[in-house]
């Protein structure tokens, strides 16, 4: 209502503006036509309209205001607020901007902002003292803040003003219900509807509040007197076949979706579809989705649920060429880009979903989703640093991301910062905090603080609500920290019955029984789970890692190809039985195998940091220096390839590239005694000996071995002191006297003045 009476004016201004193109006239003028398309909900259109208006007349409310709406109307909530605050800065009196302001306020979840809707309700109030709806928005911040009373006033008082306002009317019905007050909410609503006789919505609302309170042959009457209203009334229609659906009456539940995706209203046009899909009708959905698509290829909703649909179906090629087609059409595309990227993260190719994701924050910086799904790029890559960065940015736009906070969470407890995870945790919006998934990720957070008595209380919560497998494999886990072995154990068999490829509760089980000292008995446990368990690609995994601790490299073997088979592709599976092959001196089928691995996941850094290794064992430095070259150019921050590199460079006579290597893995891990060896190493190829000679020094200190010791012994003797090398090159000779390092140290010192 506040925006048809807003262009009404302006419309008139503009007409006794006459022709004379002012910057005031120009803005009218642009203010209509938005106007115009806003009411045909060609909104891209409307906002170039507004935007013109705001460049003529910056310093007017008006457009931008006008552009709140628009944007809110299309799903922009941020960028909406931003024009909204904007035009309330503009023209504090401006009680349209206010008001929209406050309502989106209201709903946020920081008491702060739902107190400064507060404030901005009341001061519309006091330029227009009667306005329902600045008594409704004020009625709603006193329900978030807990003043029922308070609300039940103000809307009472609303409903005065506006009887057939129909929002006043709902809300007064909640805050009747949070009084327990069950037949006043009933009243309430009955009301409504009887002071509107010729619309169907109060019914609708009448209609759920009954099946709230069970009462379904209630709620069916009034559901069928909305459509005795309105026949085509799409949310009567929704309701009445969901209460069908509800009632076994699949038959009339399809005839009724029938009717409802037969309305002219394009957002209806799939229910039939989704209705089928739903039942298991899954090839009929796909081909009634394709039909629809062909019949118009603009709309991108539909584009999307088909692209889902396809991809439930595993048919990724179908989906991938939608989406490439429209892409073809519209490189501008962010939906489809999206959609595209998701396709792409599920095939590993982490560049190119990348390449989608970075074209959409080009076009749209504020996509909270992009942010979200290049966090999971980033962790495809192994980039835990930047995947907490893209999380924290996706939270920050949209902090009721709950998926993102979620991730976010245990990205931060297995990086060690249990204490930054909780912190997170506690900003939840209010209205996510009893969410199962919230509850269950601070149970996880608590334990790993060590706050058992808190954690426990958590567990207690959420099982109350039912056995929610996190729960009980939390509640598992503290009674083996108890040492309640067979509570431990009850628990862990409890989660496998509901997720049986869940590997932590098989790890707890296993360990119920080692820390009791019953290794055989823990290993033929998982053995008898596996067995169980055939085709289950964690499961067979996890035995495999077992076995080869335990020295059962054949039995490792079975596991992993089992493994293998049962996810075929599966990297893990594939590292697992090449690391087996080069233990067992089988280095060109370890190549092999490590060779196909890459060619489908490039990115795997295990996979390069192993294949280097393997480079290595065989004499073949040149190799591995390329394959660490590639590890650090897929993770920048590697320590492991950095270092590994560095090495390999300074021994093949490369020490200055080799030192800007070795100076950023000593960065990254100070306190690690390989990379303070390969740092002396370098230093020592520059004919720095006395710099070696404190690195080597400092890695011998930390952790002794034979090549260290022969480092350290050619070093002493390069830096002027021999009785120390000799002394250094005798304990080496002891621990290990066949290593090429052997053989090059006792070379310079025979070459040695005596």
């Amino acid at each position: 209502m506040r925006f048809e009476r807003s262009i009404i004016v302006l419309a008139a201004a503009l007409i006794l503006s006459g022709c004379s193109e002012t910057p005031r006239a120009k803005e009218l003028r642009y203010l209509d036509s938005g106007a115009k398309e806003f009411a045909k909900k060609n909104y891209a259109v409307a906002l170039l309209h507004f935007k013109n208006a705001m460049a003529a007349q910056p310093r007017d409310a008006e457009p931008y205001y006008q552009l709140g709406l628009v944007n809110l109307a299309a799903n922009d909530v941020s960028t909406a607020a931003s024009y909204l605050r904007k035009a309330c800065e503009l023209n504090p009196k401006h009680t349209g901007a206010q008001l929209k302001l406050a309502e989106l306020m209201a709903a946020s979840a920081g008491k702060g902002l739902v107190e400064e809707a507060q404030k901005r309700a009341r001061d519309v109030l006091a330029l227009l003292p009667n306005d329902p709806d600045a008594l409704h928005i004020l009625a709603v911040t006193e329900l978030r803040l807990g003043n029922l009373q308070g609300a039940e006033e103000h809307l009472v008082r609303a409903l005065r003003k506006a009887p057939g306002q129909l929002k006043s009317s709902v809300s007064l019905a909640q805050v009747k219900l949070a009084r327990k007050d069950v037949a006043g909410a009933e009243e309430v609503l009955k009301q409504a509807a009887a002071q509107a006789p010729k619309s169907p919505d109060p019914r609708v609302y009448l209609g759920g509040f009954y099946l709230v309170q069970n009462k379904t042959a209630e709620a069916e009457q009034q559901f069928r007197q909305a459509l005795a209203v309105n026949p085509k009334h799409a949310p009567s229609l929704l309701a009445l076949a969901s209460l069908q659906l509800r009632g076994g009456q699949t038959a009339q539940a399809e005839q009724t979706y029938r009717q409802i995706a037969a309305l002219p209203e394009k957002q209806y046009r799939s229910v039939h579809a989704q209705f089928l899909f739903q039942s298991g009708k899954q090839a009929e959905a796909v081909a009634e989705l394709e039909k629809l698509f062909a019949a118009d290829t603009e709309d991108r909703n539909l584009r999307s649920e088909l692209v889902r649909a396809y991809l439930v179906l595993n048919r990724v090629a179908d989906a991938e060429k939608v989406l490439t087609a429209a892409l073809k059409k519209n490189a501008l595309d962010t939906q489809a880009l999206l959609q595209r990227s998701r396709i792409y993260l599920g095939s590993k190719k982490f560049n190119e979903a990348q390449n989608d994701l970075n074209q959409v924050l080009h076009y749209q910086s504020q996509s909270a989703e992009a942010h979200y799904l290049l966090a999971q790029v980033s962790q495809g890559l192994g980039d835990a640093a930047i995947q907490k960065q893209e999380l924290g940015e996706a939270l920050r736009i949209d902090p009721k991301f709950l998926a993102a906070r979620i991730e976010l969470v245990q990205a931060l407890l297995n990086g060690g910062g249990a204490q930054s995870a909780l912190n997170l945790l506690e900003e939840t919006p209010a209205e996510q905090k009893e969410a199962v998934a919230v509850l269950v990720e601070r149970n996880w957070v608590l334990l790993a603080l060590g706050q058992k008595a808190e954690a426990r209380k958590g567990i207690d919560h959420v099982l109350s609500g039912g056995q929610v497998p996190d729960a009980l494999l939390q509640d598992a886990a503290l009674k083996l920290d108890q040492k309640d072995y067979t509570g431990a154990r009850s628990g862990a068999e409890k989660v496998l019955v509901q997720r049986p490829d869940d590997v932590r509760a098989l790890n707890l089980l296993v360990r119920s029984y080692t820390a009791q000292n019953q290794a055989s008995t823990a290993l033929a446990k998982a053995r008898e789970y596996a067995q169980r368990r055939p085709t289950s690609a964690p499961v067979q995994q996890y035995l495999g890692q077992l076995l080869l601790m335990a020295g059962d490299r054949s039995g490792a073997r079975k596991a992993f190809e089992a493994a293998e088979a049962a996810s075929p592709g599966l990297l893990a599976a594939e590292l697992a039985l090449a690391e087996i092959d080069a233990a067992e001196g089988r280095r060109d089928e370890a190549r092999k195998r490590l060779q196909g691995a890459l060619a489908s996941q490039p990115s795997s850094i295990p996979g390069r940091v192993l294949l280097a290794q393997l480079e290595l064992t065989d004499r073949k430095p040149e190799q591995a220096i390329e394959q660490y070259r590639k590890v650090v150019g897929l993770d920048p921050k590697n320590a492991l390839a950095l270092n590994g590199l560095a090495y390999l460079l300074a021994d093949n006579k490369r020490p200055d590239e080799a030192l800007k290597y070795a100076q950023q893995a000593k960065e990254l891990a100070p306190e690690n005694p390989a990379v303070d060896d390969t740092l002396g190493w370098t230093y020592y190829q520059k004919g720095m000996y006395a710099m070696a000679v404190t690195h080597m020094e400092s890695a011998i200190a930390r952790e002794s071995n034979a090549v260290r010791k022969y480092h350290l012994a050619m070093a002493y003797l390069k830096a002027g002191d021999p009785a120390r090398g000799r002394q250094n090159l005798e304990a080496a000779l002891k621990m290990n006297p066949n290593l090429p390092e052997a053989q090059a140290a006792r070379q310079i010192f025979a070459n040695a003045p005596r």
